[in-house]
């Protein structure tokens, strides 16, 4: 057996960021990987891929180490042993996690109160994802990981833990505190942030942290030229825009599914700019109704709203070179020709306050109904 096709084979296939990952496996060929450690940067930009692949490198039963150019050892993994496998058999993260959320439901429902989702493919190295429906890491997850870390590893040389979300509830931020104070020796934890500033200032302070950067919009295209041939060169250049510099974001993109999100938002914009009339709009915020489809429509829908309002942004700062929907452009001219800095503001704070809303698990449709109210009212 093998570690799947979606993680690179070497660290060398690990498309870009390459300083940063060259610091890394000089730490763990050290034995200095911190104990507490934040791997940040936008969604696809390969977090969670770097994360398994450093447990790997941690894990591996072989432990391979290659010669850098200034003769530093870097960590590699051999992707073939039983600890790599293992772990590597965790890259379908979703899969994992929607069958666990299947089981759950087959539980009692006392029983399904108390069961949180948790990823173990490998004794040693636990992945604790957002916990369905409100996506949020929770106090039972933390309690795992503490209760986990109190014991030695049984087969790998360390415990990893792997949390691919910086949305925790505060109970559970807080419960983190106490293992990232005084980690044991044995154990790394690893944190995924798309915006390391939802963590607490407390959880940033005890770890390093990582920043993967966005890599430039010519170079994605490049990527997808070689690996989505059979993409149109039209939707290639969209799409090198609309990832945000994130490979992974890139290749796996949903074009289909994002220009749906995008045409609901453009009618939240024009509802609020340019049409009166919002039986249209009343009519789309009621297919944004309950259930974890619901939800992950909704935070689609909220993410594609943000690139429209900061596409509108650039053109009103007179740098339309840096638009990412370049196929509306006219459209998105003709919206920013008819709008100001401060009603741009406006909308932002109240996407803000939706987004909390979810998380608080309010009535979609009427949030967004209300949001859609609250930009009408600073255009008019």
């Amino acid at each position: 057996m093998a570690i799947p096709a979606s993680i690179p084979a070497t660290f060398n296939d690990f498309l870009g960021n390459s300083h940063a990952i060259e610091g890394l496996r000089m730490a763990i060929a050290a034995g200095r990987l911190p104990h507490s450690l934040i791997l940040a940067g936008p969604q696809g930009a390969g977090k969670y891929t770097l994360a398994l692949m450093l447990a790997m490198a941690v894990e591996c039963e072989r432990q391979p180490r290659e010669l850098w150019s200034t003769g530093q050892s870097l960590a590699s993994f051999c992707g073939a042993c039983s600890n790599c496998v293992r772990i590597g058999s965790a890259a379908d993260l979703q899969g994992l996690v929607d069958a666990a959320v299947e089981a759950r439901e087959g539980l009692r429902e006392t029983d399904k109160k108390e069961t949180r989702i948790l990823i173990q493919q490998h004794p040693d190295v636990m992945i604790v994802p957002p916990d369905p429906p409100q996506l949020l890491i929770k106090l039972g997850q933390i309690r795992a990981i503490i209760h986990s870390a109190n014991y030695l590893p049984a087969e790998a040389p360390r415990k990893v833990f792997i949390l691919t979300s910086a949305s925790f509830m505060k109970e559970a931020a807080n419960s983190l505190l106490k293992v990232l104070e005084e980690p044991p020796e044995t154990v790394h934890i690893i944190l995924c942030a798309e915006n390391p500033g939802e963590l607490l200032a407390t959880i940033r302070s005890r770890c390093a942290m990582v920043r993967l950067g966005a890599l430039p919009v010519e170079e994605l295209e490049m990527v997808l030229a070689d690996r989505r041939q059979e993409w149109p060169p039209k939707h290639r250049a969209l799409i090198g825009r609309l990832a945000q510099g994130a490979v992974g974001k890139a290749l796996g993109f949903d074009l289909e599914g994002y220009l749906a999100a995008r045409a609901d938002a453009l009618l939240m914009i024009r509802s609020a700019t340019s049409d009166p009339d919002h039986s249209a709009l009343f009519k789309m915020t009621e297919t944004y109704r309950a259930g974890a489809d619901g939800q992950v429509k909704t935070s689609y829908l909220l993410r594609t709203l943000g690139l429209l309002l900061e596409d509108l942004l650039l053109l009103l700062a007179g740098t339309p070179e840096l638009v990412r929907n370049v196929d509306i452009r006219s459209e998105l001219e003709r919206i920013a020709s008819g709008i100001s800095f401060a009603w741009i503001e406006n909308a932002s704070r109240g996407l803000d306050q939706v987004n909390a809303g979810m998380r608080r698990n309010l009535l979609r449709n009427l949030s967004l109904d209300a949001f859609a109210e609250q930009m009408a009212e600073a255009g008019s």
